[in-house]
């Protein structure tokens, strides 16, 4: 396989070795204050560890020296990251007169990254990964393989308690990391293949031809995966729109170079109404978008609109069509790799160099120009679906109307059936959404009126997957919700003026009760998702069961907590009544098992991983039955309550 694989330029090759590793200063307290370097010592943080070696392996593969990592999860939940490439130099680093692999691994701020010439693209600016890893970890093993040996290295805890030693001789070049995070630190140290998977799955499609192979050695057979796809991100789009009719075959692939700067951008239109937009910059997935993002986006609208006026798709007298009306339908993918990233924040999320903005313009203006001419066809499918939303839009706009509060202080223009809350504070309301009227009363009556309002819906609500905004915006129940919740939808909307920041929703543990939950969760992943983000929507956990022994009454929430509380007792000493609706229980029931806060158990709705989530309403809620056959089939076995 040749060099420039991941389309880099690799005609000028450098020396890697100890001097490039510069110092910027001393291992700060990394166990004190995890945290601050990791995120959380959670799962998200549990797993970042893997990222940030998975990511140095990544950038000796944009340098061009590196073509297959191997990731292994252990039995004893240690990880092992290895990969082909040059592998860490192991000649002394002149500043502190130690091994530049140990630098790495016990500097915080030290690698090839600071000095210009270790790497000329990269995704681990801070340069704080592998010594943060090696700080976390109970035990760290490095295993470098370069000029014809094989050098190791073990730390506990982040302080080395061996030398680095030559073990054997090799005629490979690579490096190996073997790490066991600290159970001291994390809350829950057992990695997962799923989350791991998402990621070096989306590292494998921005990396053209580098296999990433994932093993999990932790059930009685090897689970292997392999992760290569030698169309990058025109792979990448299609596995995004999998489960979509598309408006066109083959996504429309962009490529250009400016500036030093790689561009690789490819889209696809299909026939929903939702934007899938997803930007990456070095690999890091730009989830905030940032200046490639608006570069994109600003060519996108001018060429459409210049192609759909010069072909009289438009007419003279026609107003423009909007950025949201020629993104309708769109999946993209956009992917920079670019020498000197500027990320806002410390999570890396926004990118904000201001010269792509003009640079990635000028890419997708002149590549999209050219495609449009040459595919006349496709060309008029995409501006027509623009059109047809834009006047779709217009009809939102006044159905959107309808939905606007007239003040904070106007509470007439609340729906009737809110029975809401006397505190004012956002931060202190909540809102229970309560599936039909007998259950709503009980809430009504049950709930502690100071801060908990409720909002009973009748029915089942639309389908938003199906459906544009203007109809959506029809539907009664949807507006009773937007008026409620006081912040708006679509372009109007804003997060500050959310009038409760718990929205629970409550539905009956039976399959209706289940289909009416995603009917919401799909409305506000798909028209309100800042809501999600911003940690607003929960989800009620009332009781499965109530177990009776003599006077003593026992609410359970699962098959195993009956199990338990039953195990050993007569059969004839205790009855059990399972709950199939909320209206089964009386108002007193309800609060005490299931809306009091003190004592409910409420599971709040996270979006970790944002093409997964898209992905699964996609089955669930789209046009195509196929997929969705063949995800009931897959995970059939693990439905828990399911009523036949």
């Amino acid at each position: 396989m040749s060099n420039n694989h991941n389309g880099i330029n690799n005609n000028e090759k450098h020396e890697y070795d100890a001097s490039q590793i510069q110092v910027l200063e001393g291992l700060e307290a990394v166990r004190k204050r995890p945290g601050m370097y990791i995120g959380s010592t959670g799962a998200r943080g549990l797993h970042h560890l893997v990222y940030e070696i998975v990511d140095n392996s990544i950038d000796e593969a944009m340098a061009g020296y590196c073509d297959k990592i191997e990731v292994d999860i252990y039995k004893d939940n240690s990880v092992s990251v290895s990969d082909n490439g040059r592998g860490i130099p192991v000649g002394i680093q002149e500043q502190v007169k130690k091994s530049a692999v140990e630098v790495v691994l016990t500097v915080l701020h030290a690698g090839g990254k600071f000095g210009g010439e270790g790497y000329k693209v990269s995704g681990g600016l801070h340069g704080v990964g592998a010594s943060v890893v090696n700080a976390l970890s109970e035990w760290l093993i490095v295993e470098v393989k370069s000029d014809g040996k094989i050098h190791r290295q073990k730390y506990e805890r982040g302080k080395p308690v061996t030398k680095l030693e030559v073990v054997d001789t090799t005629n490979e070049t690579g490096t190996k990391m073997t790490f066991k995070p600290d159970p001291l630190i994390f809350d829950e140290p057992e990695f997962s293949l799923e989350i791991l998977s998402y990621r070096l799955r989306e590292l494998s499609f921005l990396n053209q031809g580098l296999k990433i192979i994932l093993r999990d050695h932790r059930g009685e057979e090897v689970q292997k995966i392999v992760f290569y796809h030698e169309g990058g991100i025109i792979d990448f789009v299609k596995y995004l729109n999998k489960n979509k009719d598309c408006l066109h075959s083959k996504p429309i692939y962009l490529k250009g170079e400016k500036d030093g700067t790689q561009f690789e951008i490819a889209l696809q239109y299909n026939v929903g109404y939702v934007e899938n937009l997803y930007s990456f910059a070095n690999n890091i997935h730009t989830t905030e978008g940032g200046t490639h993002e608006a570069g994109f986006k600003s060519a996108l609208t001018r060429v459409i609109n210049d192609y759909a006026r010069k072909n009289n798709i438009l007419k003279e007298n026609n107003a423009n069509l909007s950025g949201e009306d020629v993104r309708e339908g769109l999946t993209a993918v956009i992917s920079v790799k670019i020498k000197e990233p500027q990320f806002e924040g410390q999570t890396k999320t926004k990118l904000g160099n201001s010269e792509l903005r003009g640079l990635t313009d000028t890419v997708v203006s002149e590549g999209l120009s050219i495609f449009l001419e040459e595919n006349p066809a496709v060309a008029k499918k995409i501006v027509e679906k623009a059109v047809n939303a834009a006047r779709a839009r217009e009809a939102a706009r006044k159905a959107r109307e309808l939905t606007r509060r007239k003040s904070a202080l106007d509470s007439t223009s609340l729906p009737g059936k809110l029975a809401d809350c006397s505190v004012k504070d956002p931060a202190m309301s909540e809102i229970y959404l309560v599936e039909g009227d007998s259950a709503g009363g009980s809430a009504k009556q049950g709930r502690d009126r100071r801060f908990q309002a409720i909002l009973p819906l009748r029915g089942k609500i639309l389908n938003v997957e199906k459906a544009r905004l203007d109809k959506i915006l029809n539907n009664e129940e949807i507006r009773a919700m937007i008026t409620a919740f006081g912040t708006g939808i679509g372009e109007d909307f804003e997060l500050s003026k959310a009038r409760y920041h718990k929205i629970v929703i409550m539905t009956d543990a039976d399959v209706d009760g289940a289909h009416i939950r995603t009917l919401l969760l799909t409305f506000f992943y798909r028209y309100m998702r800042p809501l999600v983000e911003a940690g607003y929507v929960y989800i009620a956990q009332p009781p499965l069961y109530k177990v009776k022994k003599g006077k003593q009454e026992t609410y359970l929430y699962s098959d195993e907590e009956l199990e338990k509380a039953t195990a050993g007792l007569p059969k004839n000493s205790y009855t059990i009544q399972r709950y199939k609706g909320l209206g089964e229980m009386n108002p007193e029931q309800l609060w005490e098992t299931t809306m009091n806060p003190e004592r409910r158990t409420i599971l709040k709705v996270e979006v970790e991983d944002a093409m997964e989530a898209d992905s699964i309403f996609t089955i669930l809620m789209g046009d195509k039955v196929e997929p969705r056959r063949e995800f009931i089939e897959q995970h059939a076995k693990y439905v828990r309550n399911l009523d036949i």
